[in-house]
């Protein structure tokens, strides 16, 4: 990596997509220790994967210094392996496009890289007829979901090959018994995208280790955040600078709510010192968190399970500790250090303890 640069700058010079055959050969070697987040070689052999299972991935999603390279569908041959052609799932895409990973990507680079990929769906879909698949409990997976997790996996699988996956839609999949697993959620506000609200987050978590969260409608091309589990950097290589300046606190409405009647976040809503000190927003995203560590608010809030390893909050939760957020469950217990229900995540120790005050109040 070059001297001073920061994780993910490299892929917009030396990463790209390529529709070409894969080599012949099988995989050797056999996975050794992962020390920290030094680049760890793909493996040799055909490092092609199949073309992900939704749209085009287009030059927005792998413009600086990746091309796309486009087959249409009768030009696309099933030599992948165990990764076969699917039909496209959204209306009115016509094409694939494979990704080939040529170098080696340290885990925030292959954390960053498969997020924007799926933004890059995500983009793609937005504001087309998609189907639904109804999960139950008023919730659902739309045919971007789909398309998008499938296209994270693609890059994860060229890249990490030996490690495990959680897809929120997928489940789990990969090699049994990979030491890694990654944590895929590859669409955040799918009900927002769904009747036509941008916001909305693709988070891909290496458990315990690097995520990136992205944005797929910020600016033209989206907008990924990213962190080696250490340091947090926004799209433009700055290190991410955390701030309650905008007093700006986003709190999640979106049931389950299995603390209540203990906790409910509208009740938070309605306190006098909240009301006095802080400005409530919605966004039902956990874009918000990636929002946190950026400095776009002063805080996240939600009532939940255990989410330290969710799909939904790994990488989110992983930005903010990285940039030195305040990071605790709704009884104050650091996130991933111990059994904790919900999520209160601060730009610093100052707006955390006001917020627990507030929350043990109206528990």
């Amino acid at each position: 990596m070059v001297t001073g640069e920061a994780p993910g700058e490299r892929l917009r010079r030396g990463v790209r997509t390529d529709t070409r055959g894969g080599a012949t050969g099988k995989a050797g070697g056999t996975a050794g220790p992962r020390p920290g987040n030094e680049p760890r070689p793909t493996r040799p052999g055909r490092n092609h994967v199949a073309p992900p299972h939704g749209p085009l991935l287009d030059s927005a999603a792998w413009e600086r210094g990746r091309s796309t390279e486009v087959m249409r569908r009768d030009d696309i041959s099933e030599d992948a392996g165990s990764n076969p052609v699917a039909p496209l799932p959204l209306r009115g895409a016509t094409a694939y496009a494979r990704p080939m990973i040529e170098i080696s990507l340290s885990d925030v680079e292959v954390a960053a890289l498969a997020a924007r990929v799926g933004a890059g769906v995500v983009r793609d879909a937005y504001g087309r007829e998609l189907e639904r698949v109804d999960k139950g409990a008023g919730d659902f997976a739309t045919a971007a979901d789909l398309a998008a997790e499938r296209a994270i996996l693609d890059v994860l699988r060229a890249a990490r090959p030996e490690d495990g996956v959680l897809g929120e839609e997928g489940g789990e999949q990969g090699p049994g018994g990979a030491r890694s697993q990654w944590l895929v959620d590859p669409l955040c506000g799918t009900l927002n995208h769904a009747v036509g609200n941008k916001l909305v987050a693709v988070n891909v978590a290496l458990r315990g280790g690097a995520a990136a969260v992205a944005d797929p409608f910020a600016g033209e091309d989206g907008e990924v955040f990213r962190t080696d589990g250490k340091t947090a950097w926004g799209d433009d290589g700055a290190v991410l600078a955390p701030t309650a300046a905008t007093g700006l606190v986003d709190v999640n409405l979106d049931p389950p709510f299995p603390s209540a009647p203990g906790f409910r976040a509208v009740e938070l809503l309605a306190h006098p010192d909240f009301v006095a000190g802080f400005r409530p927003r919605v966004v039902s995203t956990s874009l918000a968190l990636a929002w946190v560590a950026a400095g776009k608010r002063a805080a996240y809030v939600t009532d939940g399970g255990d989410l330290a390893d969710s799909v939904h909050f790994a990488a989110g939760i992983a930005l903010c500790r990285a940039a030195g957020c305040v990071v605790t469950g709704l009884d104050g217990t650091p996130a991933g250090e111990g059994p904790a229900r919900g999520l209160v995540a601060a730009a610093d120790a100052e707006t955390h303890a006001r917020l627990m005050a507030m929350i043990r109040k109206t528990s």
